[in-house]
């Protein structure tokens, strides 16, 4: 019976770790793909061929993708919209979190009612259009900032982190004289690291790959990010209505619209990348909270 139960766990472990590698493949080639596409030289690359690994070695796509004056000044805007929408957001949630899990605060379950509520309806594109422009958001680099102020699922999972501390810890920090804010600061937030690291990634990311606001409400192309750009070079850059001067000019510039477009998705995927392992150790404990209950 326990050799029985050995094998299946044996066949069920190895059908598992098959699946999982193939899910695991199917994500990564697609981006495999294009980073060699992205090293490979441009007019080589049109002859196809390319699967893994670059076939004619080159950096003259990311030399020319840098000299593109649009390219470094999107960037620019979504460095900053990440960073500052990322900070903003994160405080301010979990200012109001940690307010919601005051059991002393009057009437937080209607606060809390309310806040649920308006996740419910939405006015939507032409209204919130009208309100930007009242506002004086449109065109204006503060549209990326406080319209994604608010976000009910961060404050649940903030609030129910909070609740999860001692209350013994406030007592104490009362005891010694500590601030509402000052007990926030000094006990609560360095014992949320789990939770704001795993709400910061999905922040980042999220002000990281959004185009859509830059797309319909940001006219001025010097305050559009990357990701809006990057959408506009797709729909732009299609290789079957390239012109035989589109063709001249890429062989003197030694790379194609293609070979360019690659280029600009790593670039736009590399620093996400490249975050994400400094807030690992913290995302597998952050996504846990409320699994598994006390």
């Amino acid at each position: 019976m326990q050799n029985d139960k050995s094998t299946a766990y044996r066949i069920g472990s190895t059908i598992n770790f098959v699946v999982m590698a193939i899910v695991c493949i199917a994500m990564l080639y697609p981006f495999i793909y294009i980073l060699a596409l992205s090293f490979n030289d441009g007019m080589d690359a049109m002859k196809g061929g390319i699967y893994f690994f670059p076939r004619k070695f080159t950096l003259d796509n990311y030399k020319e993708a840098f000299k593109n004056e649009e390219l470094v000044n999107a960037f620019t805007i979504s460095v900053l919209r990440t960073v500052i929408g990322t900070v903003v957001h994160l405080f301010l949630r979990a200012t109001v979190g940690f307010a919601l899990s005051r059991k002393q605060l009057w009437g937080r379950t209607g606060f809390t009612f309310f806040f649920y509520f308006t996740t419910l309806v939405g006015g939507g594109m032409i209204p919130t259009y009208i309100l930007y422009r009242q506002l004086h958001l449109l065109n204006n680099f503060l549209i990326y900032i406080l319209p994604g102020i608010y976000g009910f699922f961060d404050l649940v999972m903030l609030r129910t982190y909070f609740s999860t501390i001692p209350d013994s810890l406030e007592e104490a920090a009362y005891i010694d004289g500590s601030t509402p804010m000052q007990t926030f600061f000094k006990v609560y937030l360095p014992l949320s690291m789990p939770i704001l690291a795993t709400l910061a990634l999905f922040s980042a990311v999220g002000q990281w790959n959004e185009w859509f606001t830059g797309s319909f409400y940001i006219t001025d192309t010097k305050l559009q990010p990357a990701a809006t750009l990057l959408q506009k070079l797709i729909n732009e850059l299609d290789l079957s209505e390239v012109s035989e001067q589109q063709v001249d000019e890429a062989v003197l510039r030694k790379t194609t619209p293609e070979a360019l477009r690659n280029a600009f998705i790593i670039i736009m995927t590399a620093p996400i990348l490249c975050v994400y392992p400094f807030l690992q150790k913290y995302f597998v404990k952050g996504v846990m909270i409320g699994s598994v209950k006390g």
